[in-house]
C-alpha cells in the first residue's frame, strides 16, 4: 500500500509541478468521480475542487506516489461527502438516465457492448459504499490494503464490503440478465 511519507521529510513535489500533476492525473480523478456520481457535470466540478485542494496542499506531499494516494483518497471522500450533502436517493435501474451509462476504457473493451452497459448500470445502482469499493478495486485496480488506506478502515472491513458488493452485483445480474454460467 502506498503510505504517505512522514511529515518531517522534505517535500519532493514542487509547486511548479502542479500543471504536470493535473495533466497526468485528471482522467483518474474525473473517472472515479464520474463512476461514483454518474453525473458528468457534478464529476467535473468535484474533480476541479479536488485539484484546487491539491494546489493548496501540494507543498505537504512528499513524492509522486504520495500525490496519487492523496488524490484517490480525497476524491473518494469528496464523492461520499457530495452524496451525503445532496441526500441523493438511490436510483433504480429503470430510472437511470442514459447519460449515466459509462464506457469502459479502450484497453478493457468487453466483447459484448450490451453486457458492458448493463454491468455499468448495475454498478451504478449499488449503494454508495459498495459502489465506491467496486470502483476503487476494479476500475482503479487497487488492493484491499490500498483501499483501506484511502478510506481509513481496516483491510478486513474492505474485504467484507467487497464481498457483499460482489454478492449484490451477482444477485442483480441474475435478476436482470439471468443465471450466469461459469463453465465454458
Amino acid at each position: 500500500m502506498a503510505e504517505p511519507v512522514p511529515a518531517d521529510e522534505a517535500a519532493v513535489v514542487a509547486p511548479g509541478d502542479f500543471a504536470e500533476i493535473v495533466v497526468r492525473h485528471q482522467s483518474m480523478v474525473f473517472s472515479i468521480a464520474l463512476r461514483f456520481l454518474a453525473d458528468p457535470p457534478a464529476a467535473e466540478e468535484l474533480a476541479q475542487d479536488v485539484f484546487m485542494q491539491l494546489h493548496a496542499k501540494l507543498n505537504t506531499l512528499k513524492s509522486p506516489e504520495h500525490v496519487v494516494f492523496w488524490l484517490r483518497k480525497v476524491t473518494s471522500h469528496r464523492c461520499i461527502d457530495r452524496l451525503r450533502r445532496s441526500r441523493m436517493p438511490q436510483v433504480s435501474l429503470e430510472d437511470l438516465p442514459e447519460s449515466a451509462v459509462l464506457e469502459f476504457s479502450p484497453e478493457v473493451q468487453p466483447a459484448d457492448p450490451f453486457l458492458s452497459r448493463r454491468l455499468q448500470q448495475l454498478v451504478a445502482s449499488l449503494p454508495a459504499k459498495a459502489r465506491l469499493m467496486v470502483i476503487l478495486r476494479y476500475q482503479e485496480d487497487l488492493s484491499a490494503e490500498d483501499i483501506a488506506g484511502i478510506l481509513d478502515m481496516p483491510a478486513a472491513t474492505v474485504k467484507s464490503h467487497l464481498q457483499r458488493a460482489l454478492a449484490m452485483l451477482r444477485d442483480k445480474v441474475v435478476r436482470t440478465i439471468g443465471e450466469v454460467r461459469t463453465d465454458t
